[in-house]
């Protein structure tokens, strides 16, 4: 399997962070006491303030693997000490910064449930404190290799929150490892919704391409109403925010799925077994963990890959 791109530059003022600076405390670790930098920051891409990306770091050591300064923990550093932001201190005192996250999932098992949740985050990547900006529609982009195996229209409905037809196209993507991340864009452009829904993927029949947009985060308000025997109604207002990866862009040609040098179905059968001996993993770890505090019982995962196409 090729290696494929999965590349994002999120841009703009620190809306806010919980970065932490912490020692590694396991002693069976050869990083055994050494500090590294975790947490996410919160960063406003436009100059309302209104669209706001969350990138997540796990682990950001000071010194990298080819023993040079990490560039990236230093800046993380300058954050935690005297970066400014937009909840503190205000948009125009905010600080600026470029970030390179990839595209990843936080695989978990919720305490008590069975069911997988895999939140899509954007992750790691370099860290830069600048001092400008590139117009607003350059601070938020994306672009992807992805596997597309369905392409959903879905109608607008006012009483969902849904404003417009858009098209949901499901698919996977890789992280630098060629991991399988199953994935969902979107395409709201007429011309991209006829694109996509025309290409009449399967599972069995896959289309594998270079896409590429931008990331949206929005607020959605919906309100829930109580009638009242007399006076007035009550009326709740619950507020969530949603994130997309809207696509704007794809190669004119896909990629030649089936080549070898390219990506074929056993590397796919592959990679999704892969994915379920990971998940195993998490799911083992979860039940220990949830079991040292409830004295629950852990459950088994079975890896095995069904036979058939491929749905992300």
């Amino acid at each position: 399997m090729r290696n494929n791109t999965n590349t994002q530059t999120i841009e703009g003022r620190i809306y806010q962070h919980n970065l932490q600076v912490r020692k590694v405390e396991n002693q069976a670790s050869e990083n055994y006491g050494k500090e590294f930098i975790n947490g996410t920051i919160d960063v406003a891409t436009d100059d309302a303030g209104m669209n706001i990306l969350q990138v997540h770091y796990s682990y950001v050591t000071e010194i990298t693997k080819s023993g040079k300064t990490n560039g990236s923990y230093t800046a993380l550093k300058r954050i935690i000490e005297s970066g400014k932001t937009i909840l503190n201190d205000g948009m125009d005192n905010a600080t600026m910064v470029r970030l390179t996250p990839s595209a990843a999932l936080n695989d978990f098992y919720p305490q008590g449930q069975e069911d997988l949740v895999s939140s899509p985050r954007n992750e790691g990547g370099f860290v830069t404190i600048v001092n400008s900006l590139h117009p607003e529609n350059e601070r938020s982009k994306f672009t992807f290799d992805a596997l597309i195996t369905a392409v959903k229209h879905v109608d607008a409905d006012p009483e969902k929150n849904i404003a417009e037809d858009y098209a949901e196209i499901r698919c996977a993507i890789f992280n630098f490892k060629n991991d399988i991340l199953p994935f969902t864009l979107v395409a709201r452009n007429p011309g991209a919704m006829k694109y996509f829904e025309d290409l009449d993927v399967t599972g069995a029949n896959p289309v594998y391409t270079k896409v590429w947009g931008k990331i949206v985060s929005k607020l959605v308000t919906t309100e829930r109403k109580t009638e009242s025997a007399f006076g007035e109604d009550a009326v709740d207002t619950f507020e969530r925010r949603v994130r997309e990866w809207v696509i704007t862009g794809a190669a004119k040609e896909p990629y030649d799925f089936g080549n070898a040098d390219v990506m074929t179905a056993e590397d796919v059968k592959k990679a999704l077994a892969d994915r379920e001996v990971y998940l195993a993993e998490v799911k083992k770890r979860s039940d220990e963990y949830y079991a040292s505090r409830n004295a629950g019982a852990a459950a088994t995962t079975n890896a095995a890959v069904p036979e058939g196409g491929f749905s992300f």
